[in-house]
């Protein structure tokens, strides 16, 4: 299962799109609070939403498409911080991960697993990816297309954009569940199934890989699993690393997640730099966007979106520099490390305007034809059908 290193790419890009939602902003002072120490209520559905689940082979010799996964993630997630719904504002993200064709998976389950639920949580996304490792296996893609269309919440709402991304290099014909009648699930849900084949585009057709995809409309993807992914250092890489550091010192950590999650935060900014510094950058821009949003354990973002009232912190929950304070002087506290946030998150998409212009000059002719944009550009395609735009 070589062929999978860019088709990690690939499920990547699909990945961003996973989900984007125009939801309308919520009041941030007249919604009801809720207690710190439980965990905070899901935020209600937006009037559209772009929900996409990743499916990725992990059998033996899948590493690159893993590794591609893990790189390609903070470009896809930058590439959906400039959708827009219609005229409505900017979408949200979501994304959800299945591993299938590992021998170290359930065989009654069909070796497939699922390793994340639709979620917005970025670092929780890297996390689980970072997770993943392989072995060799049975790849039975009609079985994990179908679980995933049993498994996950794709909702009801005709206004939605609902889409799978699989990868592999096996038949699409494996396993005792016809792949047909899966993609007859799938457009029953109104999801778009789009295929990711690692290795020679005709042998995908060959192997029904194409097949799958076009019975629910939706694309097929074949990839040169030894063509690398080139990243471009530029003079804006050292100085927007050293703003994601200060950028970290923004957050302040709250309730029972606080601790645990700000570890995550920073396990993934060195996750990223041990792959190489240009992927450190990419996450360093998704983390200044609007997608990265942490209200369940960030103060910031709690207090911001109205979905904490500081009147029902226990100081037990509180970091060690607010215990002694009261509410009053943690509204104080709150307030000046959500303008520094802004500050540095304005200071490093500044900077990353000028850094994509140098890369944009000092790049191969040739250097892009990966995985990456052909996905982006189905899901582009796609997404305009439900009127999603791209400034």
């Amino acid at each position: 299962m070589k062929f999978a290193q860019q088709l990690l790419g690939i499920g990547l890009s699909l990945f961003t799109i996973i989900v984007y939602g125009c939801e309308p902003k919520p009041s941030s002072k007249n919604k009801e609070t809720i207690i710190a120490q439980a965990i905070l209520n899901e935020k209600k559905p937006s009037s559209h939403t772009v929900k996409i689940a990743l499916l990725l082979d992990t059998s033996n010799s899948m590493d690159g498409l893993i590794n591609q996964a893990k790189a390609q993630l903070w470009d896809i997630v930058n590439k959906f911080t400039h959708a827009k719904c219609g005229n409505e504002g900017a979408p949200n993200l979501q994304i959800a991960l299945y591993q299938y064709g590992n021998d170290e998976l359930s065989s009654r389950e069909g070796y497939i697993q699922q390793v994340l639920g639709f979620s917005d949580d970025l670092d929780e996304i890297s996390e689980k990816l970072f997770s993943l490792t392989t072995n060799g296996g049975e790849e039975y893609c009609g079985k994990v297309i179908q679980t995933a269309l049993g498994q996950l919440d794709w909702g009801k709402n005709p206004d939605n954009l609902k889409m799978i991304f699989i990868a592999g290099n096996e038949p699409f014909t494996q396993g005792k569940l016809n792949y047909e009648d899966a993609a007859t699930h799938a457009k029953e849900k109104d999801v778009i199934v789009n295929t990711i084949f690692c290795g020679d585009y005709e042998q995908g057709i060959h192997t029904r890989w194409k097949h799958g995809a076009t019975l629910t409309g939706g694309e097929y993807t074949a990839i040169d699993h030894n063509r690398k992914v080139v990243h471009i250092d530029t003079p804006y890489d050292n100085v927007i690393i050293q703003l994601n550091s200060k950028l970290n010192r923004t957050y302040i950590s709250y309730g029972a997640l606080g601790q645990e999650k700000i570890q995550i935060q920073l396990d993934q900014d060195e996750n990223a730099m041990e792959m190489e510094e240009a992927v450190a950058v990419k996450r360093a821009v998704s983390k200044s966007s609007r997608l990265y949003k942490n209200s369940k354990w960030d103060l910031v973002d709690a207090y911001e979106e109205g979905t904490v009232a500081l009147s029902d912190i226990q100081t037990d929950e509180l970091p060690p520099e607010l215990k002694n304070k009261n509410p009053k002087e943690i509204e104080s506290y709150i307030q000046k490390k959500r303008e520094e946030r802004k500050k540095i998150q304005k200071e490093i998409q500044e900077l990353n305007i000028k850094r994509e212009i140098y890369i944009t000059k000092n790049q191969k002719e040739n250097s892009k034809g990966d995985l990456e944009g052909a996905m982006l550009e189905a899901i582009e395609k796609q997404a305009a059908q439900k009127n999603y735009k791209w400034e």
